[in-house]
């Protein structure tokens, strides 16, 4: 038995996620490998180098920096979420990732980002934390039209989540077959087009695969979470959810919000951490 986890993406709903992620790590509840997407990637890593409470505290120190997350980050450097702060200067100075146990660590972390030629996903194994695995972590959480593409040998990336949500097939396609799902939306979800197409066209007229992904990627995100439900139902799969929506922009500003969704996320996790370690036996 392999026991997999898989991180959906959504920005500060990620908060969600950092709040289960902390209760299992608190827990010692060890998995063999994870694969997240943006911010499922970004806040994730941490599962592997087990900082609890390192996403929320330095989210919450930094939400207000313009370095950080702001429209004048986007102005004059191209990122909503400033890279150089968020993948240098945060990691390696003010809020120190601990890369000697994400390198030491047994537990395989994958990043899934989309290649904007073809509009596919592409999925990178992490193994230091240093240097091309934080541009990977960049790439997955690069949202499109706010956020510059990013280049790691000869392609080119936006955010995974365009093009695989939520890897679950992924995962399995690695041989893990005991998985747990930790989702950013409720269980009602349904995504409808994206709305900011036109300008996406207008952007990356050039890249017409991402183009078509962006186009796409309300169908195969429905089709995603209809799998992923039948397996719940089945009892083949573990998911953890927010109850109802989470309420959060992709950009804040309030650490009190922050603190809300990531109390959420704990709430979930702590109610359903019988059952998991059941599951999980």
């Amino acid at each position: 038995m392999k026991k997999g986890l898989v991180l959906e993406g959504g920005a500060m709903r990620g908060m969600f996620t950092a709040g289960v992620l902390d209760v299992f790590m608190e827990n010692n509840m060890d998995f063999d490998g994870c694969t997240g997407v943006s911010a499922g990637a970004a806040f994730g890593c941490n599962i592997k180098s087990k900082q609890i409470g390192r996403v929320i505290r330095y989210n919450t120190k930094y939400c207000k920096d313009k370095r950080y997350c702001s429209f004048h980050s986007l102005l004059t450097t191209g990122d909503i979420y400033g890279a150089d702060f968020c993948y240098n200067k945060l990691p390696f100075e003010l809020d120190i990732f601990d890369t000697e146990t994400f390198k030491t660590s047994p537990v395989e972390f994958f990043v899934t980002a989309t290649d904007i030629e073809t509009g596919k996903a592409v999925y990178h194994k992490c193994t230091d934390g240093l240097d091309e695995d934080l541009l990977w972590f960049r790439a997955s959480a690069s949202m499109p039209l706010v956020s510059r593409t990013v280049e790691i040998n000869d392609l080119k990336l936006l955010d995974g989540g365009i093009a695989d949500s939520v890897p679950i097939k992924f995962i399995e396609s690695k041989g893990y077959d005991r998985n747990v799902v930790v989702l950013t939306q409720p269980y009602d979800f349904v995504k409808e087009p994206n709305p900011m197409l036109p300008l996406i066209k207008l952007k990356y007229r050039k890249h017409k695969g991402i183009i078509d992904a962006v186009k796409n990627r309300h169908n195969i995100y429905n089709e995603t979470t209809a799998y992923i439900k039948d397996k719940e139902n089945k009892g083949e799969l573990f998911v953890i959810r927010p109850p109802e929506s989470l309420n959060i922009k992709s950009v804040c500003h309030d650490k009190n919000e922050l603190l809300r969704v990531y109390n959420i996320g704990r709430r979930e996790a702590e109610k359903h951490l019988p059952a998991l370690k059941e599951y999980l036996k």
